[in-house]
């Protein structure tokens, strides 16, 4: 082992002994990490009237949060304010010392004046080696008194330097400006798009190889999840390596997170959940949000430390700070999840996909006028989802033919459009004004709240809280989330309006049954700082989560989908182990369903996939999905991964009945209760459940039918079997059913039955007819004379 491993291994081992004392350590570690970053997310209510200039970011509690208030009933009580971190202090610009020249060893003087031209740094200006120098006086022109600022060694390196930093910026540009879906929708061409994207991946491999840190983890990414270059799992766990030895700060962290990742599952390395833990701590210190995603999920469900809610608080909020921060006033992209079992099982449905000929039926409506297919399509190609790519230009292109139409719900959305800004549609506040109030004065409740933002941050208008809160109440009545947010905004800050915090949970509430970001957001720093409702750490992780996972990396899961239905399991698997890792419940079923099925994952053995597969469906089942929890009575049943239980998997099945109500589960526990398998034989109870499956869902009746015939003809035999004729006629007492002459009638009866046969046999024989005589032939006829 290399001195450098060596070195590695001592600094790996020693910060594994530190966590192993305790999870406070690593708190108190995170909370630093979270202090550091509150100054760029929360510099106190000293920002409040910036914050207030940048409505998209509505992020209500980035001043008030931190005073954490906890409601009782006696009143509100102010806890004591956590300590700010103190401002960062400048470092002073170092001067060098010159090199050569005419003033060998003396320093710089910035700023020195060359052709009439200040300088305040060192220049490359009237060289032609491009070798950076500067003048150790003002006046260069009159002193000639200057030197080199690096070596010829220095120079080389800056230059090979800077000429990566040029090619990674066009690759980046690129890949940034095409999408595969598009692409191969609008020029049919996939095959053109795969290899220009392969070529790019190679100037990105010319970049990393010249040293540039940001290129070398995009190269390494994209040989783990086989993106545009062969997977090669090995050679990207050398990258990664490479990176968090060599690389800048940032990619350190970055290099960090994906070697925890590769530990955690096993990839290229024998997975070591404390190494893992090791990385995702490194990267976590160093500000890397997928390392603090990854530590929150893990103390909230105890995978791998001391199951820890205020830990996973810490990580969860300091996440989604961050992802709150970057929603628009439009809302960003839509999050698609597509469960591939239901899909498999489901095969019309795709999960809220809209198949492309549905697609192209939508653009025929809208080409042909028809102004719901124009809207429809607009908000579509805004967000993005359900299989529609995100298109600004299409949206404003759809959008403005039906406001041209009158169409209210367009005019509005092109408000939102003007008031946002993007590369296509320019930030013009005078003309969203104009769209909001065509479609406010019309009644439209998305005008309506367009409208009031403008006066609530003086968008184009001056600042009117008594129009603002006029305009958003119209608008919440409606059922429109974006009025109720800012309506609950308003309480809560006290904008316009008495502070209200009841009334502000009230309208978040609303406003998050209709799935907005920023609602969500607000309802958990509430629940976490205990304003407005009783303090819940279970409550606020929960809602931190849901905001982390519409950060951007929730774009992988398209990716991930696609290259499974292009036939590329192993890089769905990847990917879908990644996001698994960040505590995505979909991505951990859809891992364990393709491990699942064994014929199609090949980067793990055999012996290995459904060990794994069952671990995912664990941590699925743990997060609350129903599937998995039957998934996992199977595979206990069955012996898939473990060894055969049939009492854990009575365990889970029960839990899948009882919380989730779920037929499967019901129809499966009445067949143990049937078969007597980890639990007492019963029929009666066999038969209940049967009956609840039948009740919980109409799909079990006829598997119901059947099995309840089954259960009938088994319950008769088995009667049949265990009482014998003898036995029933010693429990029959004739004289106390008959009567103590019963033998009498008895004898009558037979007697009248025996007279009934012999008369019947008499008048049948009696019906028959008699054959007539046979006539015998003449054995001659006589001749005709």
């Amino acid at each position: 082992m290399s001195a450098l491993n060596m070195k590695t291994w001592f600094l790996l081992s020693l910060l594994l002994c530190t966590t192993r004392e305790g999870t406070a350590e690593v708190e108190e570690l995170n909370g630093r990490t979270e202090a550091e970053s509150a100054e760029s997310n929360d510099a106190g209510d000293a920002r409040s009237a910036e914050r207030q200039a940048e409505p998209h970011r509505s992020n209500t509690f980035q001043g008030e949060a931190d005073t954490r208030f906890s409601q009782s009933e006696g009143g509100v009580e102010a806890e004591d304010l956590p300590s700010q971190p103190a401002p960062k202090q400048e470092k002073p610009k170092e001067v060098p010392v010159v090199i050569g020249g005419t003033a060998e060893g003396e320093p710089c003087l910035f700023p020195f004046l060359f052709l009439g031209k200040e300088y305040s740094d060192c220049t490359t200006e009237g060289r032609g080696d491009g070798r950076l120098w500067c003048a150790t006086t003002y006046d260069y022109d009159r002193d000639k008194r200057w030197g080199f600022c690096e070596t010829e060694e220095q120079t080389e390196q800056r230059r090979k330097a800077e000429e990566a930093e040029e090619i990674y910026q066009k690759a980046v540009k690129i890949l940034s400006g095409t999408s595969k879906k598009s692409q191969k929708k609008e020029e049919g061409c996939f095959h053109c798009l795969f290899v220009s994207n392969f070529r790019v991946y190679e100037k990105l491999m010319k970049a990393a190889g010249m040293g540039h840190s940001k290129a070398l983890e995009k190269v390494a990414y994209a040989m783990l999840f086989g993106d545009y270059m062969t997977q090669n799992i090995p050679q990207a766990k050398d990258l990664f390596e490479k990176l968090a030895l060599e690389g800048s700060p940032k990619a350190q962290t970055g290099g960090s997170q994906a070697l925890g990742f590769l530990y955690a599952a096993g990839l290229g390395v024998n997975s070591s959940q404390a190494k893992a833990l090791v990385y995702y701590t490194f990267g976590a210190l160093g500000g890397n949000l997928v390392a603090h995603m990854i530590l929150g999920y893990r103390y909230w469900g105890g995978v791998g430390v001391p199951q820890s809610c205020e830990s996973a608080l810490t990580h969860y909020r300091l996440v989604a700070n961050h992802v709150a921060s970057d929603v628009s006033l439009m809302g960003g992209s839509a999050v698609q999840r597509v469960r591939l079992l239901e899909e498999m099982e489901n095969p019309g449905s795709t999960s809220g996909m809209l198949e492309e000929d549905l697609i192209q039926y939508y653009q025929f409506l809208a080409e042909k006028g028809d102004v719901q297919a124009q809207v429809g399509l607009g908000q579509l190609h805004l967000h993005g989802g359900r299989g529609v790519e995100q298109n600004h230009e299409r949206a404003y292109e759809y959008f403005n033919q039906a406001a041209n139409a009158g169409n209210t719900h367009a005019m509005a959305f092109l408000g939102k459009m003007y008031s946002e800004g993007s590369e296509f549609v320019p930030q013009n506040n005078e003309t969203a004004l104009q769209y909001f109030k065509k479609a406010a004065d019309l009644g439209n409740p998305v005008g309506q709240s367009g409208l009031g933002m403008a006066y609530l941050y003086g968008r184009g208008v001056p600042v009117n809280y008594e129009l603002a809160l006029k305009y958003f109440q119209k608008a919440a009545e409606q059922g429109w989330v974006d009025g109720q947010l800012q309506l609950g905004t308003m309480y809560y800050n006290g904008i316009g309006v008495k502070r209200d915090y009841k009334q502000a949970l009230k309208y978040f509430n609303l406003a998050s049954q209709a799935g907005h970001i920023l609602a969500f957001y607000n309802l958990a720093q509430m629940h976490a700082t205990g304003t407005g409702v009783m303090r819940s750490c279970h409550t606020a992780v929960e809602l931190f989560k849901n905001v982390c996972e519409r950060g951007r990396w929730s774009e992988r899961l398209m990716m991930a989908y696609s290259r499974f239905k292009e036939g590329d399991s192993n890089s769905a698997v990847v990917q879908y182990l990644l996001l698994a890792e960040q505590g995505y419940e979909v991505a951990q079923s859809n891992v364990a369903f393709i491990l699942d099925q064994t014929e199609q994952a090949t980067i793990f053995s055999e012996n290995e996939t459904y060990p794994r597969a069952l671990l995912h469906w664990n941590r699925a089942a743990a997060q609350g999905y129903t599937v998995a929890r039957i998934k996992l009575g199977d595979y206990h049943f069955y012996g898939r991964g473990t060894d055969v239980d049939y009492e854990t998997a009575v365990i889970h099945y029960r839990l899948a009945s009882e919380q989730q109500h779920s037929a499967q589960a019901m129809f499966n526990l009445g067949y143990m209760h049937e078969k007597g398998l980890g639990i007492k034989q019963d029929i009666h109870l066999a038969k209940r459940f049967y009956d609840m499956a039948a009740e919980a869902s109409p799909d079990a009746q006829v598997p119901v039918f059947l099995a309840l015939c089954k259960l009938g003809l088994l319950y008769s035999l088995q009667y049949l079997q265990d009482v014998s004729v003898r036995d029933i006629m010693s429990q029959v007492d004739l004289d106390q059913l008959l009567g103590p002459e019963w033998d009498l009638y008895l004898m009558t009866v037979i007697a009248l039955l025996l007279g009934t046969v012999i008369a019947y046999r008499q008048r049948q024989h009696q019906a028959i007819p008699r054959p007539a005589p046979a006539q015998r032939a003449p054995a001659e006829q006589p001749q005709q004379q």
